[in-house]
């Protein structure tokens, strides 16, 4: 017959000394994560500051946005209301009109060039590449003039058409992303389809082009977000009617200049859906700049 043994006087239970350990070591690993990460963490809270001062100072009241206060006394969320009406409903689907027509364009075009200069063997194809890219140096304004005279004897000036329709005639920097991808995907896939009797023109929509869809991705967003963001172009052709948000908003922080809360408003939802459609595409996104080589 065996008899318990009491735990001597003075000794702690073991599963304490397991709970601390357990912290210690959870304490441990949180403070490595912190240190190996430190400089992104440094550098998301200096990206993401602005955006929360904006935040802050966007549903502040019209007195105590020009104050010294970080923080709002109340929180006014009606002043993006205030900000996305009358004229900035316009801008904003004028910008979204040129965004997604200049992004359709520029892929319907672009495209069909890369995958000729990436697959076909015709001479002067080195010849045409270097041209493609020697238009990148040409800074957009020494065209600027020549084109406004272009586009006024069509009677166009005025409008977003100028912006739009030259992207009928491809990018050079999206040729460029897309021919330095599809030259990366072996060639046996489009072989095996000529083979089975797919012309050029179906063996580009059916077999290359779903396996080129994150450079295809990438270009189509850089276009959108250059269109989005650009400034010059609609402050040159189009009049107040045909303007885009980067330009309205500028009208409009003229117009507020003492009303900083709207401003901030005004910018917070302007840049709202770039950041929401990088989010939605990050992957692919990354995914077609890193995998985007430099085979020739």
């Amino acid at each position: 017959m065996t008899t318990a043994t009491a735990p001597a006087a003075g000794t702690r239970p073991a599963p304490r000394r397991d709970q601390r350990r357990v912290r210690a070591n959870r304490t441990r690993r949180t403070l490595y994560w912190i240190a190996v990460h430190s400089l992104a963490i440094a550098l998301a809270v200096m990206f993401l500051a602005p955006l929360a001062f904006m935040l802050l100072t966007a549903v502040m009241t019209d007195e105590q946005a020009l104050t010294s206060s970080f923080w709002p006394h109340t929180w006014h969320w009606a002043n993006f209301r205030r900000a996305f009406s009358g004229d900035m409903v316009r801008w904003t689907l004028n910008s979204v009109l040129y965004a997604g027509l200049s992004t359709a364009f520029v892929l319907a075009s672009s495209i069909p060039v890369a995958y000729a200069l990436a697959r076909f063997r015709f001479r002067g194809r080195s010849a045409a590449l270097v041209i493609v890219i020697a238009t990148m140096m040409l800074p957009p304004q020494v065209t600027m003039v020549p084109l406004y005279i272009v586009w006024s004897r069509f009677h166009l000036t005025g409008t977003l058409w100028p912006l739009m329709l030259p992207n009928l005639f491809g990018d050079a920097f999206s040729i460029f992303l897309l021919r330095q991808f599809l030259v990366s995907i072996p060639a046996e896939y489009a072989d095996a389809a000529r083979v089975d009797g797919c012309g050029e023109l179906r063996t580009m929509l059916r077999v290359v082009l779903p396996m080129a869809r994150p450079a295809i991705a990438a270009v189509a967003l850089f276009q959108f977000f250059y269109c989005w963001n650009d400034y010059f172009g609609p402050l040159v052709y189009a009049n107040p009617s045909h303007w885009t948000l980067a330009v309205g908003v500028a009208s409009f922080r003229a117009a507020h200049h003492v009303e900083w809360n709207l401003t901030m408003a005004a910018t917070l939802l302007t840049i709202l859906p770039v950041l929401i459609v990088f989010f939605l595409a990050q992957r692919v996104f990354v995914q077609g700049v890193t995998l985007t080589g430099v085979k020739g």
